[in-house]
């Protein structure tokens, strides 16, 4: 392959693993294939990928632009010819002609050009009318609908239907009329595809994703500094939870509720205004409805033209409309046609209703996925759905009031929905042993586990003839969840105003429902006030929006996923989860409709588990697979990955479930840390496999004295368990060792307990004297009893092909283990001088298929020794050797 690396701008001499980086990602976006790229953390893959991928787009745009150039020059020549009444073969014979034609073309070319930047103009006036009226021809469509739901409420009214005073707050949170797609009149689909014109173009981009916000925001800094910082168009997407400026939304702190409050809002701008003159002063009016006062259209479009202007991350974007009083979370959006890199989070990217709500297409775009070590795990826990007993219980109550709240109100299609949500409600709270209308807090079932097909959990729960499609897509275009949502902030006194204590807003919870059942003038419910007591807890407004994704879920092919049935003593505490096993079903829609897909993290092994259960699943084909691993910038001597079989005193280092609490492993445990405190310099962090384990043999160390032999070496941190405690620990932890590398005698650093999988085994650098020697005690193997992993690894044995002789079941539990080692050891060596040691305790690792499974650049590095004595030498004058280097 020829090098590109000339090609690439970069804010340094680019490394040559860097070079071939870019080279390699170069190659999969024109070739549009799909790439799976390791690059260790350290090697600067974030500013490869950046200037890699930018590159391509600005060549591809200018090939592009080429092309129209020269269809329009051979249009113009042939055009001329026609005129001059020649032939092809007459237009190259003599040379002044062409050379006349030629200059003639150029300058036909130049006036094009002028008049295509006219139209340009006309276009971008053109799109800028259609942005400022298309929300207002929504709104009219929405006005006109209400409007003709109210004659229809009025007229039914006059016959004595209902005799009751309609306020008109509630309008809002009646469900408009309804009709299937099969009931649709041809105008009515007309005028969707209308809606779709109205849409600003997309143009070629690429869109990044990673698993956290402070990846993105670490991206867009580095985009900031790349050559492309002051060219490039980008967008960075978030939440309402991180974008939104208004306090009033702000201050209700659930994701869900400020949702809803937003979209609430927006619904109230698009109100027509009262004019003065139509005021009566005698009537009572209902109170003036909430609108955002960030969401003005103009100012929404000036911040949309600045975002582009300017790369900024999340907290930029958060000050800037703060500063110009302009809502963020919606100029961001009206921003992704014209951008060219969109910067979003894994959720957004990979749920498909969240791209369609955001408005991501995917068409011919460019996708990348960083940090996508765990992405069939993310997809899967994405697509994965679990409610208690509590949260039915309550969704059936809230529905069964407002239906009967507004029985007269609603047409005859949307009741029948609404009974059919009900009816399946029912059937899920008899699935857990329960029923509707019983007190969640009473004893209700045995306690015990089931797990069950999909169409075998409908069967039990008696809704296998009820169109789960059908109802979904009512979900979808009803919005009966978000209707419902407004229902309960009505009548339950859960208002938004609510800063009290739980033990009050139970309270007022309760009075609430009093007030509201009294309007319902002694009309039948199913609902208790002991109920309603037990289920009330600082959740979302409605569970409904629960109830919407479990069921959507259910739509999923029987052999794709799995319902595990939880039943406790009390309905309340009792479960439902849906278990998605085929993450591919999924993955395979932005596979198929993507130019091209990036698979980028520092350790991406084991990569045969990852395309056999993920890309070969989804359609991808090998030949449409390009695989890239480099190696670390730092010198191979600056590394020492050691697998240690045996202790100090000989004793075999297994840590298997049947071996591992046993005193003398423990205890020999200890002797290999003592020993390697006493040669280690800086700090050391021990990784468990986990919590319970680490609980176990820190108690046993406490009681025979090992733990004050630690201590006297280097002073002992533990991992908290709480996130929010996870800053200070290591502050500390960073303070110790600063302060113990200055001192003289005494303790020599300090050593850190940690928790495979845990708050410190991702996204923490424990770089130079932080982590100088990385220790793995055991095998982190998943819990292999666990209901959800067996179905998974029956479902593989079932539908993958075996591997090196493995069946698909055991190479997940291992792949399990091995990714979750790599993302532990890979939290040193974080830069081209940094070095460290790595050991990992256990004699298994040194199995041949083991060892495969680590990242190639700490492979080829690895020693295993069968004895102790051996490996203390090799790892004591490792430390030696670069005591007495002169420092970088």
């Amino acid at each position: 392959m020829e090098s590109k690396s000339g090609r690439f701008p970069f804010p340094f001499q680019p490394y040559p693993i860097q070079e071939s980086f870019m080279d390699a990602l170069y190659t999969a976006l024109d070739q549009g294939k799909v790439g799976i790229f390791e690059s260790p953390t350290g090697t600067g893959k974030s500013l490869s990928l950046i200037c890699g991928a930018l590159t391509w787009l600005r060549e591809h745009e200018e090939k592009e632009a080429a092309k129209l150039l020269v269809v329009d020059a051979e249009g113009l020549q042939k055009g001329d010819a026609v005129k001059e009444g020649k032939n092809s073969t007459e237009l190259s014979e003599p040379d002044w002609v062409s050379e006349f034609v030629q200059k003639k073309a150029e300058r036909d070319i130049v006036n094009k050009l002028k008049d295509e930047e006219l139209k340009r103009k006309k276009r971008e006036e053109r799109l800028e009318m259609i942005r400022h009226n298309a929300q207002l021809r929504y709104a009219m469509k929405r006005k006109a609908a209400e409007d003709e739901e109210t004659v229809k409420l009025m007229q039914r009214s006059k016959e004595g239907a209902e005799s009751e005073t309609q306020d008109p707050e509630e309008e809002g949170l009646i469900v408009a009329e309804y009709q299937s797609d099969e009931e649709a009149t041809p105008k009515s689909r007309l005028c969707d595809d209308d809606d779709e014109d109205l849409e600003e173009d997309h143009v070629t981009k690429i869109y990044y994703c990673s698993r956290t916000h402070s990846q993105l925001a670490q991206f867009v800094h580095e985009v900031q500094k790349s050559p492309f910082g002051d060219t490039v168009r980008l967008v960075s997407l978030g939440s309402r939870q991180n974008l939104c400026i208004n306090p009033e939304v702000v201050r209700l702190g659930s994701v869900q509720m400020m949702n809803d409050r937003c979209l609430e809002m927006q619904k109230n701008k698009h109100g027509k205004p009262e004019k003065a003159a139509d005021v009566e002063p005698k009537r009572r009016r209902g109170v003036a409805k909430a609108t955002c006062p960030f969401s003005g259209f103009e100012n929404l479009m000036s911040m949309r033209d600045e975002v582009l202007v300017k790369v900024r991350d999340v907290e930029q974007l958060l000050q800037h409309g703060r500063a110009t009083n302009t809502c963020p979370y919606y100029s961001t959006r009206m921003s992704i046609p014209a951008a060219q890199v969109v910067v979003l989070p894994y959720q957004t990217l990979l749920h498909a209703a969240t791209r369609k709500a955001s408005g991501i297409k995917l068409k011919d775009q460019i996708v990348i996925i960083d940090e996508a070590h765990n992405l069939t795990d993310t997809i899967s826990a994405i697509h994965s759905v679990e409610m208690n007993g509590a949260q039915i219980c309550r969704a059936h109550s809230q529905l069964s009031q407002y239906s009967e709240r507004y029985r007269s109100r609603l047409k005859a299609k949307n009741l029948m929905y609404i009974k059919q949500i009900l009816f399946v409600l029912e059937g899920l709270v008899c699935t857990l042993g329960g029923k509707v209308g019983q007190n969640p807090n009473t004893q209700s079932c045995q306690p015990g586990s089931e797990l069950l097909t999909i169409n075998d959990f409908l069967f039990r729960a008696q809704c296998d003839n009820i169109n789960l499609f059908k109802v979904q897509k009512y979900f979808e275009k009803s919005m009966i969840s978000q209707k419902l949502c407004g229902f309960v902030e009505k009548y339950e006194g859960n208002g938004i105003n609510m800063q009290s204590s739980s033990k009050n807003k139970e309270n007022r919870h309760i009075a609430g429902l009093e007030r509201y059942l009294q309007t319902l003038q002694n009309k039948p419910t199913v609902v208790s006030e002991q109920q309603v007591a037990v289920e009330v807890k600082p959740t979302m407004a409605s569970p409904m929006m629960l109830v919407e994704s479990f069921l959507f879920a259910l739509t999923n092919a029987n052999k794709d996923g799995r319902v595990v049935i939880q039943r406790q003593a009390c309905l309340a505490q009792s479960s439902l989860k849906f278990l998605l096993l085929n993450a591919a079903v999924h993955f395979a829609q932005i596979v198929q409709e993507s130019r091209a897909v990036i698979i980028a993290g520092g350790t991406m092994q084991p990569v045969t588990d990852f395309k056999e259960q993920l890309l070969f699943s989804a359609g991808v084909t090998e030949e449409s697979i390009l695989e890239f691993s480099c190696g670390h910038v730092i010198p191979p001597e600056n590394i020492l990955p050691t697998v240690l079989c045996t202790g100090p005193s000989g004793q075999q280092l297994e840590f298997t479930f049947q071996t591992r609490d046993t005193p003398q492993m423990m205890e020999e445990t200890g002797r290999v840390l003592s020993n390697l405190c006493n040669i280690v310099p800086g700090g050391v962090v021990c990784f468990f496999p986990s919590y319970e384990y680490e609980k176990r043999i820190l108690g046993h160390w406490e009681s025979t004295g090992v733990l004050q032999r630690l201590e006297s070496k280097k002073k002992i941190f533990q991992e908290p368990k709480k996130a929010n405690q996870v800053e200070q620990v290591l502050g500390d932890y960073s303070k110790c060792i600063q302060r113990c590398s200055n001192a003289e005698g005494g303790q020599t650093g300090a050593l850190l307990f940690s928790v495979v999988g845990g708050k410190m085994s991702e996204g923490i650098n424990f770089s130079d004297d932080l982590g100088r020697c990385i220790v793995m005690v055991g095998m982190p193997y998943p819990n292999i009893k666990s209901p959800e992993l067996q179905e998974k690894m029956a479902y593989l044995d079932k539908h993958m092909p075996h591997i090196d002789g493995k069946s698909p079941g055991k190479a997940l539990v291992e792949s399990l283990c091995m990714k979750a080692v790599n993302q532990s050891i890979g939290r040193a060596i974080r830069h081209r001088g940094d070095y460290a040691c790595i050991v990992l305790c256990d004699h298994r690792y040194s199995r041949t298929g083991t060892l495969q499974k680590l990242p190639e650049w700490i492979r080829s590095s690895t020693r295993t020794h069968t004895s102790f004595g051996p490996a203390f030498a090799s790892i004591r004058k490792f430390f030696l050797e670069k005591r007495q280097r002169p420092s970088l």
